[in-house]
């Protein structure tokens, strides 16, 4: 037995002597039994997210990796302590991805492990990396766990942008179920949540730390405290900020709930197409000032194609627009040949009056990197990638407060839809086609993403799905509209107003990052002033 886990058992056995004597266990492991157990944790730590959102569960889920932690008799199993916790949990956070490979099975069957096992691995590096600093930095007790909190928060910011990112799931996400706890978003973004969430579910580790009860005690008492001042504080502020709408704005969302094995087939697209225009202009419709249609609702280059831009302009009321997503390609002719997968608003009487290019395109579903060198298919319709838009950008268009559009899962990136040079957006737009998912977890984590970025940003969010769940949500996180996963239907609306400007979206990440590295450098000067204790 290492000293760490020596130390763990000569924990006192009354009161909390079962958190010293789990301790000692789970830090005395080693080989498979280790790596299975840390392995079942972060398996575990998965009920935590939507749609279940058992946050619970990650009291003994992140209280054991604690502990494990402590046991590591090595940097590479401080390592691997992290990547086998991380490896579970996004495994089953990520295993919807592969639902977009069933679309076209006999091409793409193939790639579902290494989409989803595979990119599991490759995300799990991160915290890996977080444990094994902390590891290298030689601490224990509460210096351990302010920088695991610190340190972890780091490797989430990296997951942003790293290899073009892919944030989905940071621990922050698991109060999608809370309201008033998510409300913290507002001031560090769900990275900065992420950090508080990790201290609630790791300073009761320290009743098994070898100190006096009163030590004990205190951790305890401190993580109470501070998931009670979130929820106490959260819910001030959404008693703060009731539900009020723009005068004059009424909106309809469309959800055709299309197939997506039938979307992109060239003999159906022109009756989906009209498809949506009936579900427009259904009961209700001349109460309706703007239309929204999801990702690529509309299947053609609406900008070079006369005759549909009309029929898409049919369905904008008077005064109004279509917000549709479109594909968007440069006139024939024009060489290079560029493709971009595009908003587009539409006035009644056939003007573009507005467009935007998604930034932030999906490696391997929208292009495939190293195309050069590898011989693979992207997994969307049609043979030429993707370009990517510039952005992020503030529309202003006539009748409408200025907005920040996005495009699928450009929705999961913390501090990366609004720009921040610009005009305020007073609202959120995202257009997207989760029937690639399925029904699966994949849409309802794609809405706890979309519901953070409002909270992040004071800024209701409007949300059109082609299937997923389309949805207006107010500037605190709250429903006002819904059309459920696999519903086909419209749902009119309310356009929330903005809530005022958060200190998130002045600051962007910059709080939760100044957080983490003070966590880090707390840690490491609690280590130096224990030695000189000693």
């Amino acid at each position: 037995m290492n000293t760490a886990a020596c130390a763990l058992a000569r924990a006192t056995p009354g009161g909390f002597g079962w958190a010293g004597a789990g301790a000692a266990w789970l830090s005395a492991l080693t080989g498979w039994r280790r790596r299975g157990l840390t392995l079942a944790l972060g398996l575990l730590a998965t009920l935590s997210l939507p749609p279940l959102g058992l946050w619970p569960v990650l009291l003994p889920s992140l209280c054991g990796l604690v502990w494990l932690l402590a046991g590591a008799r090595s940097r590479f199993a401080a390592f691997g302590t992290g990547w086998w916790w991380a490896w579970g949990f996004y495994s089953v956070g990520f295993y919807w991805i592969g639902n977009a490979m069933l679309i076209e099975a006999d091409r793409f069957a193939w790639m579902i492990p290494f989409a989803t096992i595979g990119l599991a691995g490759v995300q799990a590096l991160a915290i890996g990396s977080a444990t094994w600093a902390v590891h290298l930095l030689k601490l224990a007790g509460l210096a351990r766990i302010l920088a695991l909190a610190g340190t972890w928060t780091l490797a989430e910011w990296l997951r942003t942008w790293v290899g073009t990112g892919f944030p989905w799931n940071p621990i922050g996400s698991i109060w999608d179920a809370v309201p008033a706890v998510a409300q913290a978003a507002s001031v560090l973004g769900v990275l900065g949540l992420g950090t508080l969430s990790l201290l609630i579910f790791t300073l009761p580790a320290l009743a098994a730390d070898f100190r006096p009860t009163r030590h004990k005690l205190a951790a305890l008492i401190a993580a109470g405290l501070l998931l009670a001042g979130l929820w106490a504080a959260g819910g001030a502020r959404l008693a703060a900020n009731p539900t009020e709408a723009v005068d004059g704005i009424r909106l309809r969302l469309v959800q055709a709930a299309i197939s997506q094995s039938h979307k992109w087939k060239d003999e159906l697209r022109e009756a989906h197409l009209l498809d949506h225009l009936n579900l427009s202009r259904g009961p209700g419709f001349d109460q309706v000032t703007h239309v929204v249609w999801p990702e690529t609702a509309a299947p053609y280059f609406l900008d070079l194609d006369d005759r549909h831009r009309a029929l898409v302009a049919s369905a904008a009321p008077l005064g109004g627009m279509v917000l549709t997503g479109a594909p968007r390609v440069t006139p024939r002719g024009v060489e290079p040949v560029t493709l971009w997968n595009s908003l587009m608003a539409i006035d009644a009487a056939g003007q573009v009056l507005g467009l935007y290019d998604k930034v932030h395109l999906v490696p391997f579903g929208e292009y495939v990197p190293l195309r050069a060198v590898l011989p693979i298919a992207k997994i969307t319709h049609g043979g030429i990638d993707f370009s990517p838009g510039t952005g992020p950008v503030t529309l202003s268009l006539p009748g409408l407060p200025p907005f920040a559009p996005f495009i699928c899962y450009e929705s999961v990136f913390p501090g990366a839809i609004a720009d921040r040079g610009g005009t305020r957006p007073l609202w959120l737009l995202t257009v997207t086609n989760d029937a690639w998912f399925g029904r699966s977890a994949g849409p309802y984590q794609h809405l706890a993403a979309g519901r953070m970025r409002a909270i992040e940003e004071g800024a209701p969010l409007v949300r059109a799905a082609n299937t997923g769940i389309s949805a207006v949500i107010d500037p605190v996180g709250r429903t006002v509209a819904r059309l459920d996963l696999g519903q086909r239907g419209i749902v009119d609306s309310i356009l929330p107003q903005a809530a005022a400007p958060t200190l998130f979206s002045r600051w962007g990440n910059g709080a939760a990052l100044a957080l983490a590295l003070s966590l880090v450098i707390i840690g490491f000067f609690l280590r130096r002033m224990e030695s000189i204790e000693r």
